[in-house]
């Protein structure tokens, strides 16, 4: 020691102070001592003054014992690192290690433990050479093992008040107690699966388990964020060190707002408003989702407040009172699964539950316009036909034989549904028929008997509505009779048709036009002259037909079409010759028709269909039988191309459209 005198020749080799050295010998002082790693307070008072041969009044003093510090907890195989808190660099350390090794201690006094096996120990005493002092006395470090940490499952954020179940998964069998740590008190202990368990602070503490995962369920009674929720693995007897926590588990525990209740309007179709109530609303939510769970719709209204479309949904705020409507229209053609939701914009509300589902059909509203196919049935070509022709509306082929109808016939009318094309009276062998012929749009199979007319005719004409068919004016060959009345019969039951009123002037050989709620008539010849009068009648009303306006040029044997705003009137024959002339007609104002462009060729007793864009005539007489099938589009005024051709060349077909 640089501050310290070397004393050490001043014992003899039993620790006596050499006689020789007694007259002059030094006494030591207290820093000189304390600087051996003496304690001061170890002298049994101070060093008396030395004569003759013997030393007396002097305790030889012992060395502190060694100060550690550091845990006695170690995990299987780790290491820890314990702290001399009284080292000195003048001392020697000896340490003795037990199921364990101890490396060197670096000039802060730190040595580090690595546990090898079993249970880990070491003894340790301080010496030293200076003064022949006594070593201190021997101090033993006894230390336990760490058991394994557990894991900890993860659920999911919850409603305050509501059971939360967390697993703890523990894979060491040293342990007998689990201590759940919630890092919280606002919680009250549920139960446990295995063992018992109770609530000790902010923890829960688990005993008597048989399984090395116990299911603990808590309730959280606060809001809030839990970010801490962890668990450990202690052993009752000490025998084992307690684990390391598990990794923490945070979860988020919120009020959530009451679901609403939804109701559940009738089906309906594609082009009706469907009106929802959305009810039972919580007082605590500032908005309300509707949820279509598709973007097929429009949004119209709601009942109080405000909406908006947002993707597949309608959010509201702003509403009044417990409930409101919200009023949207489909745009396609489905099954729908609805329900609804409430939202807060406070941070103490979670989104509610949705509600019950409603579901709704909704169908295709009735348009008098196809979109996929046109059909031609029966006709005339040198003798009666009952073949049914099939062409698309969008692509030019030649039509394709679709099947037959119960008898062959001539000029008889044609009325469409959303499934079926029906054909009734016309030109038959007897000569003239009432049936009505009913055949699928989507099969290929021979028509079936629908029912009746009131009376046979042929060079009748049709007419659509969405859930009936009419037939308009006719000849009735032997009688020499032109009929003016408008037969009306059911598309679901196969009846004998109903008297549904008179046009305003009786005629034959006339052409059909309909709208969702009207039927028109075009042109035609009467009992003597042609016809130029365009005649309206309503669907839900038996009365006689309206004046609707005239055609360009009176004519006879024309084909009608429709869009969802004009009528068309098609060709036709003038004074005995045929003609190429597509008039055109508002159904929305009683005016003379406008010249709407020309068929490829003049031709006359074709039969009309419309897809939703285009006008098509199919067959027809010019100066011959024909197989032609114009089309013409409701747009713009041009001449009509051809669009492919029939199966059979023939003329008096009744045109449907699917």
């Amino acid at each position: 020691m640089s501050n310290t005198r070397n004393l050490s020749n001043l014992l003899d080799s039993n620790g006596d102070v050499k006689a020789t050295h007694l007259d002059n010998a030094p006494t030591p002082t207290k820093s000189e001592i304390e600087g051996l790693g003496i304690a001061a307070s170890s002298l049994t008072g101070a060093l008396p003054a030395i004569s003759g041969a013997n030393l007396t009044g002097i305790s030889i003093p012992t060395l502190d014992s060694p100060s550690i510090t550091g845990t006695l907890s170690i995990d299987d195989g780790s290491t820890v690192t314990h702290t001399i808190g009284n080292w000195s660099e003048e001392l020697t350390y000896v340490i003795t290690p037990t199921n364990c090794t101890v490396g060197s201690i670096n000039t802060s006094g730190e040595f580090v433990i690595t546990h090898t096996s079993g249970v880990p120990s070491y003894t340790i005493k301080a010496t030293t050479d200076n003064l022949g002092l006594d070593d201190s006395s021997l101090v033993t470090k006894n230390m336990v093992v760490k058991l394994t940490a557990p894991t900890i499952s993860s659920p999911a954020d919850t409603p305050v008040t509501t059971n939360v179940v967390y697993t703890v998964t523990s894979t060491d069998s040293g342990d007998d107690k689990i201590i759940l740590d919630m890092g919280t008190s606002n919680f009250t202990y549920q139960s446990v699966d295995v063992g018992s368990g109770s609530k000790v602070g902010n923890t829960v503490e688990v005993t008597g388990f048989t399984t090395g995962n116990p299911a603990i369920t808590v309730q959280f009674t606060a809001l809030g964020t839990y970010a801490s929720v962890k668990a450990k693995s202690t052993n009752i007897a000490g025998t084992y060190g307690d684990s390391n926590y598990s990794s923490s588990d945070s979860i988020v525990c919120y009020e959530q707002l009451s679901a609403p209740s939804l109701n559940a309007p009738a089906d309906s179709d594609d082009a009706t408003a469907v009106t929802y109530t959305i009810s039972s609303i919580d007082s605590n939510a500032t908005k309300v989702i509707f949820d279509a769970q598709s973007s097929n719709f429009t949004y119209g209204s709601v009942g109080s407040g405000s909406g908006s479309k947002v993707g597949n949904t309608v959010e509201i705020t702003g509403w009044s009172g417990t409930s409101v409507t919200v009023t949207l229209t489909y745009t396609t053609a489905a099954t729908y699964t609805n329900r609804a939701k409430v939202t807060s914009t406070s941070a103490t509300y979670t989104d509610s539950a949705w509600s019950s589902s409603d579901s709704i059909i909704i169908s295709a509203s009735w348009a008098f316009g196809g979109t996929n196919s046109g059909f031609a049935s029966g006709g005339y070509t040198g003798s009666r036909s009952n073949v049914i022709d099939k062409f698309s509306f969008t692509s030019n082929t030649t039509a394709t034989d679709h099947g037959d109808l119960s008898a062959s016939r001539s000029s008889p009318s044609g009325s469409s549904s959303s499934d079926n094309g029906y054909t009734a009276g016309g030109d038959d062998t007897s000569p003239n028929s009432t049936i009505i012929d009913k055949f699928s749009f989507t099969s290929n199979t021979t028509a079936t008997d629908h029912g009746d007319l009131n009376q046979a005719r042929y060079d009748l004409v049709g007419q659509s509505s969405s859930t009936d068919g009419f037939a308009s004016g006719g000849y009735v060959e032997g009688g020499a009779l032109t009929v003016d009345s408008i037969d009306k019969f059911s598309f679901s039951s196969n009846t004998t048709a109903s008297d549904h009123g008179n046009l305003s002037v009786a005629r034959h050989s006339l052409a059909g036009q309909s709208t969702d709620d009207y039927g028109y008539q075009s042109g035609g010849k009467g009992s003597s002259a042609y016809i130029d009068t365009i005649d309206k009648f309503a669907y839900s009303s038996n009365t006689t037909a309206s004046d609707h306006g005239d055609l360009n040029v009176a004519t006879r044997y024309t084909a009608g079409q429709s869009s969802t705003t004009h009528g068309f009137n098609s060709g036709g024959n003038i004074s005995g010759s045929a003609i190429n002339t597509i008039d055109k007609f508002a159904f929305s104002s009683n005016t003379t028709a406008s010249d709407h462009g020309d068929l490829s060729a003049v031709r006359e007793r074709q039969a009309g269909c419309s897809s939703t864009t285009d006008g098509f005539n199919a067959g027809g007489w010019g100066t011959n039988y024909s197989n032609v099938i114009d089309k013409f589009s409701f747009s713009s005024n041009t001449t009509a191309s051809d669009h492919g051709d029939l199966s059979v060349t023939r003329n008096a077909s009744s045109g449907t459209q699917y």
